[in-house]
């Protein structure tokens, strides 16, 4: 548009690019003009507006006439003279009168091409204003970028993706304005904050901006009374802040100035209001100009304030703990202590230690170093957790403590370190000692756990209704209960029992530690997408998805694996495997033998194997292998499933097939009778419909639609019957599970040409081709067969994959437990039947059929 308005023979006098300061006015101007050959540039600045043709001063002789008439005349003629044919204006509501009545002047008569910028919100000469409402000049507004064009941008700019959660505080702090964007991105960088991990770019800790754009707000700031800069002071240290805390310590008057001149806002939080910036870089810039000693001294009064006013809330607490560390108000250790079981609760890993560490440092005892291990816990740092709690002699404790104690290094033990044995053993000695009734209950409720993760599903169950039966069961009792019995439901095909244990445990989480809710949540998740309601799990993982700051990256995290499985469950396999590589990322090498994120790898092997992956979900799967032990053994099931999907995934559909049939007996020989009809039908999926009898009989005792459907499906493959497929994908588009859809109508559409119903048969596989495109592109034996029908048996289509997936006779043959003059034997009758001369040729027949 900017080029069209300039262009010699344009029917308009040029272009005025409007908009916010940074959102890339003057860039985008210089870059078009660039492009047309060049402009002469003048910009409007605060100094020049007082001199009459004060930007065009310049052009004017010392001899000119003092008549205005005369200046501009000699201006003119200036202008002209430089035979240049555009004439570019930044910040042109900068101008004087006279500067803009010339550049009036100039547009009206078509004599040069105008491209000029006016910053938003600022006064504007009528003569200026008049350029575009009468048409002289184009006005094209220029708006800050979406959050996808930001997130587009910093990737480009870093060569690497960016983690959802950095992507959405960054879009908070920028706004999608370019210039904010950009030195936000480079100030963080410098500062360290912003990291790539395992090709994933992650901000920890405060955004930062660069020296030059400090210097560019700090213009704006050096014009503030010193009333109004207070009032930013405080808010730099502590934002949102109380109106009422904020009043009280600059007064009222101050605070309206700062919100007149559009550095603050006033909102409403609940019944409070809370004052904040305008734009959040605001706060940066202040930060950086303030001494270390005024801040202590800004802190301590801050901390003087919330101290009197009462701290009502958790947030209170926390906040009073984070502005006292620095300060010169002491904060007393147990204060300190109980912040950081606060900063837990909501998920702050990060703030949690930094305040458990200073209690501890103040002297403090086992209330201290119980959220400095918890913290450690969640942060992979297990052996350091257990350096801390193994300090202390049991035998020196209370019951209270006893529990407080036992039950902390049991989780770290278990879930953390991978070693069951000696949890186990603690265990043993918490529950033996301990009498008190409602303490017993807190101990039943993590032994519940215990057994559900040990995959004794049945137990974990009659611990857990034991535990939730009780009216003595505290939170904690509850939220570990919960744990025990939610996933333990789901696997064992009672997930339509789980919504009120939920409930149960999201009234718990309110005093528990705030990242214990995921992966007890997890079974809430499962209780939901194995039986077939999609929508509402998807509606559940939404509620763990709220996140504030890059302390609760860990949260964030575990929630995404929440999303993977119904992104897996519905075949939004790319969505899937993103959203599992920046969880992995951001759980780091230190959290990989842990059992909460146990469940990613399994995933992300699944995710990638429909996209037909197969060598990067062999990479996920041995991950998950290496990590193995009877600490995720409830796993066990669902691992030997992503196994048969990766033997998929990389071609081999025969073993891939017979894979999911052992995951089937494996699942049931445990009761996860779940995880036994996904396997099954995983089967039919990949042409063994053997267990279509077994999934009848399933689909008679589990709970939910999803079960009924897959036994329709493995009948439906075992009779040949493709009239029952196309019902049958139906079926499944209806309840979300669009992959299981695409296979089904392939093998539809396979069955119809056998039959010779060639009409019947392309529709078939046109709807197959349509839901594999919504899933990403995904490649299943189904759709394999169906857009390569080759006169191939199951085995020699298995390894003329692995033919053209590179792998010699030898490889074949270990990968497939045949001997090598088998596989000979198989790719000498493919040559035959492909009338192919050789191995190459039949590796190019088939990559070019994929």
């Amino acid at each position: 548009m900017i080029r069209d308005a300039l262009q010699v023979n344009s029917d308009i006098g040029g272009v005025i690019l409007t908009g916010e300061s940074g959102v890339g006015k003057t860039t985008l101007a210089r870059l078009v003009t660039a492009e047309l050959g060049g402009a002469r540039w003048v910009a409007g600045t605060e100094s020049a507006r007082s001199i009459p043709l004060g930007v065009f001063a310049h052009l004017v002789g010392p001899s000119a006439t003092s008549d205005p008439v005369g200046y501009l005349s000699a201006a003119r003629h200036s202008l002209l003279a430089e035979g240049k044919t555009i004439i570019g204006v930044d910040d042109a509501h900068l101008l004087d009168e006279l500067s803009a009545t010339l550049l009036h002047q100039l547009a009206i008569d078509r004599s040069v091409h105008i491209v000029a910028t006016v910053r938003s919100g600022e006064a504007v000469p009528d003569a200026v204003t008049s350029l575009w409402k009468d048409r002289h000049l184009r006005r094209l507004t220029l708006s800050p970028f979406s959050k996808q064009q930001s997130v587009e941008l910093v990737e480009s700019v870093l060569g690497g993706r960016l983690e959802g959660l950095s992507a959405d505080l960054m879009w908070d702090a920028s706004g999608g304005n370019a210039l904010f964007l950009r030195h936000l991105v480079d100030g963080a960088v410098e500062a360290g904050t912003l990291r790539e991990r395992n090709g994933v770019w992650q901000l920890r800790g405060r955004t930062a901006i660069t020296s030059e754009l400090a210097s560019l707000l700090e213009g704006r700031i050096d014009r503030l009374d010193a009333e109004v800069l207070t009032v930013l002071q405080y808010l730099s240290l502590c934002e949102p802040a109380s109106l009422d805390v904020l009043t009280e310590l600059v007064g009222d008057t101050a605070v309206e100035r700062a919100e007149a001149l559009e550095l603050v806002r006033i909102v409403r939080e609940g019944g409070a209001l809370r004052v904040q910036y305008t734009h959040p870089l605001f706060g940066e810039v202040i930060r950086r100009r303030l001494g270390s000693l005024t801040a202590r001294r800004l802190r301590g009064k801050l901390v003087s304030v919330l101290q009197a006013q009462g701290s009502r809330t958790a947030a209170d607490r926390i906040l009073i703990a984070d502005l006292g560390l620095d300060s010169d108000v002491a904060i007393a250790g147990d204060d300190l202590a109980a912040a950081a079981n606060e900063a837990l609760t909501l998920a702050n890993i990060p703030m949690a230690q930094r305040f458990a560490q200073a209690a501890v440092d103040a002297g403090g005892g086992l209330a201290a170093v119980e959220p400095l291990a918890r913290a450690l816990m969640w942060q992979g740092r297990a052996d350091e957790a257990e350096t801390a709690l193994a300090g202390f002699n049991a035998d020196d404790f209370d019951q209270v403590e006893l529990v407080r104690w036992g039950l902390l290094r049991i989780g770290n033990l278990f879930w953390a370190v991978g070693d069951a044995t000696r949890a186990t053993g603690v265990l043993e000695l918490v529950a033996g000692r301990v009498t008190e009734p409602a303490l017993a209950l807190i101990v039943k409720g993590v032994t519940s756990a215990i057994a559900l993760f040990t995959n004794r599903l049945d137990e974990a169950i009659a611990l857990s209704d034991e535990v939730l039966a009780n009216p003595l069961a505290t939170p904690w009792a509850v939220e570990w209960a919960v744990f025990g019995g939610s996933l333990s439901r789901a696997l064992i095909g009672r997930g339509d029992e789980v919504a009120p244990l939920a409930e149960q445990a999201r009234e718990a989480e309110r005093v528990t530690d705030g990242l214990l809710r995921f992966p007890a949540g997890f079974g809430e998740i499962l209780a939901l997408t194995l039986p077939g309601h999609l929508d509402d799990a998807e509606k559940a993982a939404q509620r763990y998805l709220d996140f504030s700051s890059a302390g609760h990256y860990l949260g964030w995290a575990l929630s995404g694996i929440q999303a993977a499985e119904v992104a897996v469950m519905r075949g939004d396999l790319p969505g899937a495997t993103a959203r599992l590589e920046q969880t992995l990322a951001a759980l780091g090498e230190e959290g990989t033998a842990a059992s909460w994120s146990y469940p990613a790898f399994i995933l992300q092997a699944m995710a990638l194997s429909g996209l037909g992956q197969g060598g990067a979900a062999e990479s996920a799967i041995a991950r998950a292998r290496s990590a193995y032990n009877d600490h995720v053994a409830v796993f066990g099931p669902s691992l030997d499933v992503a196994v048969a999907w990766q033997a998929a995934g990389a071609g081999m559909f025969n073993r891939a097939a017979e894979l999911a049939v052992t995951a089937a007996h494996n699942a049931a020989a445990s009761s996860q009778f779940t995880i036994e009809g996904e396997a099954w039908h995983l089967a039919a999926r990949f042409g063994l419909a053997v267990g279509a009898a077994r999934l009848a009989e399933l689909a008679e005792q589990l709970d939910g639609p999803l079960i009924e459907v897959y036994a329709r499906h493995a009948r439906a493959v075992a009779d040949g019957d493709p009239h029952a497929l196309d019902m049958v994908a139906d079926e499944f588009a209806g309840l979300g599970f669009l992959l299981a859809a695409a296979d089904s109508s392939a093998q539809a559409s396979v069955l119809y040409a056998e039959q010779g119903s060639r009409s019947a048969s392309v529709a078939a596989a046109s709807l197959a081709n349509r839901l594999a495109v919504e899933c990403g592109g995904a490649r299943t034996p189904a759709l394999v067969l169906a857009a390569q029908p080759l006169p191939l048996t199951a085995r020699e289509r298995e390894i003329a994959n692995l033919v053209a997936a590179g792998l010699s006779n030898k490889e074949i043959a270990d990968r497939l437990f045949v001997s090598v003059r088998t596989v000979e034997g198989h790719v000498y009758r493919a040559c035959a039947k492909l009338d192919v001369a050789d191995r190459a040729e039949i590796a190019a027949l088939i990559r070019g059929g994929h």
